[in-house]
């Protein structure tokens, strides 16, 4: 028999602590050309500051890692408050609804959806109340054994809907079978001991209960979570773009495998995993497409980073042309750099449209090509008659760069070279990003010379790994490639997918999927 999740009636049970939204589906968020966002996530503790506009503050500069929700969880000692909604952070709150959360702590977090549909019961901070206690989590990555741990909990399909409730479920389930073992009020920092070496996978986690702040990295610290310090308190986040924008002086990144817990005595840290689990592969795509080009990673600037992949691309596959430009916004320090090293001039080939966004409602591909030209729009005085050397970060599905280059085309393009600041992309992600499945990569069964015909490019030319790696800056720090390589550093089980704790059966059920 299936056992029911410990808090089940989170929503209910907040309407006397908290106010929960209507739930409600809303239109996936797609990306234009197959990537899926890595989560935001964010913690702030600072009594005496109105924390809900921290925490607003630190989320709206997270914004590009996810769009389809947003929340915001508050404790003021005694009770902890969780608002959160289908949309942007601008779209969810506004300053009646922050004027009305109060506290002293409060933790955040911006959706792309890996594991759950896109939906309002996926949204998070995912909230739980047990045993006299209340707790509520954020999540960025992916789990890679949630099938396994669902079945272990004896829970029917549907039950929990994304990894992250699994992972507060577990954490209910601990604290409940533990009630009464120490009266510290620390259960969920107890909890937290236990249940993480159980987690396989990506998860930066941030976490709060009435009381204290919480951040967790997974053993590999595939996805970034960093340190900063205020005047009065302390700030967890994903990018170090988040600290600035709250005036917090970044500290450091935390540690691969670490866990801080921060409360009125000060910021503590835990080494709650084996050692011999401990391996950081950061994903090397962060370096690439996902961070902001303010952030620092690994101690290092990731634009300066970009700028030089550009500069090694150059080096790598140069070509005769009149003009370098980028595919805004992400392509664009990468062709900074090759035009630096090619001597070719740099100009603006291709305006963006900044109110749509990095995502746009599409989910399908038909509607991803058309949305190109929602998205960007040639600016035909600087193309018309000219040679042009085209970089862009990556081509995932490639029916967006397809849709781009014929639009160089029609404004009068005399050639058009593509070059593509990382290798080839071949292989789905498990660690927090959605890109489907394997089949739906343009490169995973196609040459190089397959794909430029295809995309309709006159020569095409990616960097190659080793020199990615390089671009970096730091060679020898670890990184997950997973998506270039196909080598896992963490077992990626063959029922893996999407919808998995949609379809799981309950314990004993046999294969997944």
């Amino acid at each position: 028999m299936s056992s029911p999740p410990v808090g089940v009636t989170a929503c209910r049970r907040l309407s006397a602590r908290a106010r929960c939204r209507d739930e409600r589906e809303a239109g996936v968020s797609a990306s234009l050309d197959g990537f899926g966002e890595a989560c935001g996530v964010a913690g702030v503790y600072a009594p005496g500051r109105p924390v809900a506009h921290l925490v607003y503050l630190t989320l709206y500069a997270l914004q590009h890692r996810g769009q389809e929700s947003a929340g915001i969880a508050v404790s003021d000692g005694s009770s902890l408050t969780v608002v959160k909604d289908m949309g942007l952070v601008s779209t969810v709150f506004d300053d009646r609804t922050l004027s009305a959360l109060h506290g002293h702590l409060g933790i955040g977090h911006t959706r792309y959806s890996t594991t759950g549909s896109s939906s309002w019961r996926n949204a998070q901070p995912v909230y739980r109340g047990v045993a006299a206690r209340q707790f509520a989590l954020g999540h960025n990555g992916n789990l890679t054994n949630t099938a396994g741990l669902a079945e272990g909990l004896g829970m029917l399909p549907g039950t929990v809907t994304s990894d992250s409730d699994l992972v507060a479920e577990l954490l209910a389930r601990e604290i409940a079978a533990h009630d009464g073992d120490r009266g510290d009020g620390r259960e969920l920092e107890h909890a937290l001991l236990r249940v993480l070496p159980r987690l396989e996978g990506a998860f930066s986690l941030v976490l709060a209960d009435e009381a204290r702040v919480i951040g967790v990295r997974d053993p590999n610290g595939f996805r970034p979570l960093c340190l900063g310090r205020l005047d009065n308190g302390w700030v967890l986040a994903s990018e170090s773009p988040a600290l600035d924008i709250v005036g917090a002086r970044f500290v450091r990144e935390l540690d691969p495998g670490e866990m801080v817990v921060i409360d009125a005595t000060g910021c503590r840290s835990y080494r709650p995993f084996p050692a011999a689990r401990i391996t950081p592969t950061l994903c090397v795509f962060e370096f690439v497409y996902f961070a902001r080009p303010d952030t620092a990673l690994y101690g290092q600037n990731v634009h300066q980073a970009r700028v030089r992949m550009g500069e090694h691309l150059a080096g790598q596959a140069p070509v005769d042309a009149d003009l370098v430009m980028g595919v805004p916004e992400s392509g664009i320090p990468a062709a900074e750099g090759y035009a630096l090293r090619s001597g070719i001039p740099y100009g603006t080939g291709l305006v963006k449209n900044r109110y749509i966004g990095r995502t746009f409602i599409a989910p399908s591909q038909e509607l991803r090509a058309l949305g190109v030209r929602m998205k960007l729009n040639p600016l035909r005085e600087n193309i018309a008659g000219r040679r042009l050397v085209v970089v862009d970060d990556s081509i995932v599905r490639g029916t967006t760069t397809r849709a781009m280059v014929a639009m160089l085309r029609e404004a009068g393009a005399a050639e058009v070279h593509l070059r593509v600041s990382s290798p080839p992309y071949r292989w789905p992600c498990y660690y927090g990003m959605d890109t489907g499945a394997r089949d739906e990569l343009l490169a995973a069964n196609l040459t190089v010379d397959e794909i430029r015909e295809y995309l309709g490019v006159d020569t095409l030319a990616y960097l190659s790994l080793d020199r990615l790696v390089e671009a970096t800056g730091v060679v020898g720090a670890g990184f997950c490639t997973a998506c270039l390589t196909g080598e896992y550093p963490v077992h990626i089980p063959e029922s893996l997918h999407k919808g998995v704790l949609e379809a799981v059966p309950a314990a004993g059920g046999g294969r997944h999927g």
